[in-house]
């Protein structure tokens, strides 16, 4: 089949390379002639595991291009994507439609014949009706489907989540012609038994957004049980593991540190609010899970003060991580950007490293020292914090940490440590959900 995939970022990058891979023709636009050009030299705009040799074997094959031009590209379509950034609105928190709605502007101007118009893009309950809407209204001739097909994409494993999804979510209502297009669009997955899941287009797009915030309450719910377990004595690792040996529950999202963060639950939270507040039907616990989130992340920077004694001025801390999570340059709402801030307001100089995101970082951070390797971050530091997982950081060597820190004080916000394996090291150690 033939695929336009508006919008180059993630979700349209990653997704257009998987078509690509299934064996449609797919052409990925962005207004972005330098990101374009950069696809084209084969050079990625984000970083993802396995993403750059995906799309150099799908441009190779020919299945996979590139363009500015969004009229070539939707002309012929029997697929027009729209996976456009929807940020949160400045002021209010609402999602920002508007490239949603101007890439639906263009599309009604150059679409010939059938075409089904798919919303990728994460966007509130009615967006698909308004984009219906402002189709038809530029051009009534238009023979086209609007569907919501939302993404469930992890930074860091977006294209196993897409190869083998848990599920595949298709809001079309009853309309055949639609459910046919989208049917053969996912065929390699639908005949590898991934459950393809038809709903209203509505419940399409509120499926999207629960789903996301029942997650993020999760990880709040650990959070706040990881403090409980500090002042009782309990060990929230151990706990978390019975809960999730229920399997109504489950293990995943279950585990300690420093908050939530990324592109998706911060901003898919507040949208979903603000969603709830226009229906006056408030959600009294996604409005707990946002706030408890906010507050806990500077909360850690608190953390790591108390662990140097109490006093962070003229000292230097040595932060591991800054990304959201591992294997991702994503430094949206990163839980490092709040810490890093109130370890600066409390007066201590910060020495920074991660894998991946310094470039990224750069954008939002400030005032910082970045080091070339972790071992470079740590020398002379009155303290080591591992804020993101990285598997970089599962295997320091514990005795050269140890030599190159002014004082030994060895902070774990992700509790990939055992307590006893740092303390044997000589360090002092502090986590999270332990007494």
């Amino acid at each position: 089949m033939r695929v336009a995939m508006i919008g180059s970022g993630y979700v349209g990058l990653v997704s257009g390379a998987c078509f690509a891979d299934f064996g449609h023709d797919v052409v990925c636009v962005d207004k972005d002639a330098g990101k374009i050009a950069a696809l084209e030299a084969g050079r990625m705009p984000i970083y993802e595991p396995g993403l750059a040799d995906l799309v150099a074997a799908n441009v190779a094959a020919g299945r996979l291009s590139f363009t500015t031009d969004l009229a070539a590209a939707t002309a012929d379509a029997d697929a027009v994507f729209i996976a456009v950034g929807t940020p949160s609105r400045r002021g209010d928190g609402h999602a920002d439609l508007s490239y949603v709605f101007a890439a639906a502007r263009e599309i009604a101007r150059t679409v010939t014949g059938y075409t089904v118009v798919v919303t990728k893009s994460t966007v509130p309950v009615g967006t698909g009706d308004e984009v219906e809407r402002i189709i038809r209204e530029a051009n009534p001739q238009a023979d086209v489907s609007v569907v919501s097909n939302p993404e469930f994409l992890r930074e860091g494993a977006a294209i196993e989540d897409f190869k083998r999804p848990d599920r595949i979510v298709i809001g079309c209502g009853d309309d055949d012609r639609a459910k046919a297009v989208m049917t053969d669009l996912y065929r390699p997955l639908y005949l590898n038994k991934a459950p393809l899941l038809f709903t209203g287009r509505r419940s399409a797009e509120l499926l999207k957004y629960a789903a996301n915030a029942f997650l993020a309450t999760k990880i709040t719910f650990i959070n706040e049980i990881a403090d409980l377990c500090e002042r009782v004595g309990a060990d929230v690792q151990e706990v978390a593991r019975g809960i999730g040996l229920d399997n109504r529950i489950g293990p995943k999202f279950l585990h300690a540190g420093p908050g939530y963060g990324g592109s998706c639950f911060p901003k898919d939270t507040l949208a979903l609010l603000k969603t709830a507040e226009d229906y006056d039907m408030p959600l009294r616990i996604v409005e707990a899970t946002v706030a408890v989130n906010e507050s806990r992340k500077r909360a850690m920077g608190r953390r790591v003060i108390q662990a140097m004694g109490g006093e962070a001025r003229g000292k230097t801390v040595a932060v591991l991580g800054l990304t959201f999570k591992p294997n991702t340059d994503d430094m949206r709402d990163a839980p490092s950007i709040a810490i890093i801030q109130a370890l600066q307001d409390a007066g201590a100089r910060i020495h920074v490293y991660d894998p991946v995101g310094m470039e990224q970082a750069k954008a939002v951070l400030e005032n910082v020292d970045y080091a070339p390797n972790v071992y470079a971050a740590l020398e002379g530091a009155d303290a080591a914090v591992i804020v993101t997982e990285w598997d970089a950081f599962r295997a320091l060597d514990l005795d050269r940490v140890k030599a190159l820190l002014r004082e030994p004080v060895f902070v774990d916000l992700r509790n990939i440590y055992p307590k006893e394996t740092i303390e044997r090291a000589g360090l002092r150690y502090t986590g999270v959900g332990r007494s």
